[in-house]
């Protein structure tokens, strides 16, 4: 397994292991796809020669992306890394894929002096994302509600 940066011809399949991931992903089109990466400041996944395992988009404080989470640490932080998105394929699952990107995470937002911040589904539940991130050392530090769905606001300093 080999961790590098994505590139926008990855898209289809990053799109592919998303909807896999849903709803704990949260539905965004191939173009969505296209458009995050462009926002991303650190986006890179776990490889097995050409075939994409996993991957994670952040993005960096300052950026025009519309989501409400998003907005909600830039209202609540004034420096941060923000994980959009971490996903790794069903067949591989359990495999420490996701540990791996993460530690990318870690080591980049390091660099940059700055936390890792990103929300778990509450309703609809993610139990497993949420088990995920506090085995990463993240801390809820809010709730947003979104009518028929909540999220846990997460940081990890």
């Amino acid at each position: 397994m080999e961790i590098r940066p994505l590139r926008l011809a990855d898209s289809h399949e990053i799109w592919k292991i998303n909807e896999q991931g849903l709803p704990g992903t949260g539905k965004v089109s191939e173009d969505e796809i296209v458009d995050l990466l462009h926002y991303s400041s650190f986006s890179v996944g776990a490889f097995d020669g050409e075939v994409l395992l996993g991957f994670v988009i952040c993005l960096p404080p300052g950026t025009s992306y519309g989501s409400p989470n998003y907005t909600w640490f830039s209202q609540n932080y004034n420096d941060f890394l923000y994980v959009d998105r971490i996903a790794v394929s069903l067949d591989q699952r359990n495999r420490m894929i996701g540990t791996e990107l993460y530690l990318e995470v870690f080591k980049q937002a390091a660099n940059l002096g700055v936390p890792v911040t990103a929300e778990v589904n509450l309703r609809p539940p993610n139990p497993d994302s949420v088990r995920f991130h506090v085995r990463h050392d993240f801390v809820e530090v809010g709730q947003v509600e979104h009518g028929d769905k909540a999220v846990i606001m997460m940081l990890r300093d």
